[in-house]
């Protein structure tokens, strides 16, 4: 049995993050893709880090809070 070797994740520094976070919100006319809301925004990985979700665009979504709970709650 062969055992797969991890890809190693994509973790940004405080910066390079906060500048990708202003990035996605951008990218999703700074609305919840889900509901629609402009209020409480979050940016949320799609797979989670403690899954081996990476700091990659297309990993994160722009949220609301509540959604954003919700998300958290289901999955």
């Amino acid at each position: 049995m062969k055992v797969r070797c991890k890809s190693p994740r994509l973790r940004l520094d405080a910066d390079s993050y906060s500048e990708l976070h202003r990035q996605v919100l951008e990218r999703d006319g700074w609305r919840c893709q889900i509901c629609g809301s402009m209020q409480h925004l979050q940016v949320h990985h799609l797979k989670l880090r403690s899954h081996s979700g990476s700091d990659k665009e297309q990993n994160l979504i722009t949220l609301c809070a509540e959604c954003h709970a919700w998300m958290h709650r289901h999955y």
